[in-house]
């Protein structure tokens, strides 16, 4: 049986494909009203999270409605800390919240148990491969260490991540470990999904961008490619996506010094900037999320830009974070289509 064509993962081995393929972070979100349907049939966010039924629902959802080139497993960065006991809580209007962690509590972090709870995500991982069709690519991911880290250090996300921040310069050796710990527990956990049927996977640096130049080296590059170094020991097939939001000049380096095989750019990355980015590899983005908002003259300037730019070179259309809320799906519909009229 011939192997079947996914566009995404010719793109993470290095091929140009045109037209580009295209997913986008959050497509399966609050923007659809499929989504919202099922929200509310799961109950609270992280019981849609760990519902193999629910979760491959509404992983589903926008492949079925847009024909994405990739899925990505429905899911949190935050079930990590959920795993390890941290009472992870998701309340409407105030994100997450949890047991802040202290140099106490990083020393007693103990791995036993993590991959146990996780099991019901594994599962959906395995339904949405039996059940998504053979060309779509299917992307796991994961929190990167110093994101996950912030939210357990203060207990809930703050506009400049200080309480994290303030915790490394005060205690470097705690907050070693606690990186070193995440780095260790989540590539386990991205080899689980690369198992279960995972074609490639991404991990998400939400907040890179509050790094300093030594900082982002401490923090964000050397958690990021322990990740990588051990998922690619023990799955050399395995192809990373690491996308570091924010991280501005200090991208140049990121793919070299992480090992990642594309690097996810925010819609702050100049398109100048990027095509020099792309000379060492694919990337991916990187349309501001508020044009997909706005719709109309923006919304097609906007990817006709990126297409025009970085269209001729290894490229995975996408925004450059997440799909909003007020996103209008018809909007969606014609971003779909102009990239894949692009060539």
């Amino acid at each position: 049986m011939s192997t079947p064509n996914r566009k995404v993962l010719d793109v993470l081995n290095g091929k140009t494909v045109t037209p580009p393929p295209i997913w986008l972070m959050r497509q399966a979100g609050r923007y659809l009203p499929e989504y919202r349907e099922t929200r509310q049939k799961a109950g609270s966010f992280l019981d849609l999270c760990y519902s193999p039924e629910f979760a491959t629902e509404v992983t589903l959802q926008p492949i079925r409605r847009y024909g994405f080139d990739a899925a990505i497993l429905f899911s949190d960065i935050l079930v990590i800390p959920d795993a390890l006991h941290r009472n992870v809580t998701f309340t409407e209007g105030h994100g997450p919240q949890m047991d802040p962690i202290d140099a106490d509590g990083i020393a007693k972090l103990s791995p036993d148990g993590v991959m146990d709870h996780l099991k019901p995500v594994i599962k959906t991982v395995a339904r949405l491969r039996a059940e998504l069709p053979a060309e779509t690519t299917l992307l796991g991911f994961c929190g990167a260490p110093w994101t996950v880290a912030t939210y357990m250090i203060a207990g809930h996300g703050t506009p400049d991540q200080a309480p994290a921040r303030l915790f490394a310069y005060r205690h470097p050796e705690a907050f070693r470990r606690l990186l070193d710990f995440l780095a260790e527990v989540s590539a386990d956990y991205l080899v689980a999904q690369i198992d279960a049927g995972a074609d490639a996977v991404q991990i998400f640096d939400s907040w890179a961008g509050v790094l300093g130049e030594a900082e982002f080296e401490a923090f964000a590059v050397r958690p990021v490619r322990r990740i990588i170094e051990l998922v690619k020991s023990r799955r050399p097939q395995a192809k990373v996506i690491a996308f570091a939001k924010g991280a501005g000049i200090l991208l140049k380096r990121y793919r070299q010094d992480t090992n990642a095989d594309a690097i996810g750019l925010d819609w702050s990355v100049p398109l100048s900037f990027a095509v020099e980015l792309q000379k060492d590899g694919p990337v991916q983005g990187n349309l501001d999320p508020m044009r997909v908002v706005a719709g109309g003259v923006a919304l097609r300037d906007g990817i006709d830009a990126i297409l025009q730019s970085l269209g001729h070179g290894p490229l995975i259309f996408n925004l450059g974070h997440g799909i909003t809320p007020q996103a209008d799906p018809a909007h969606v519909t014609e971003l779909v289509a102009q990239v894949r009229s692009f060539g």
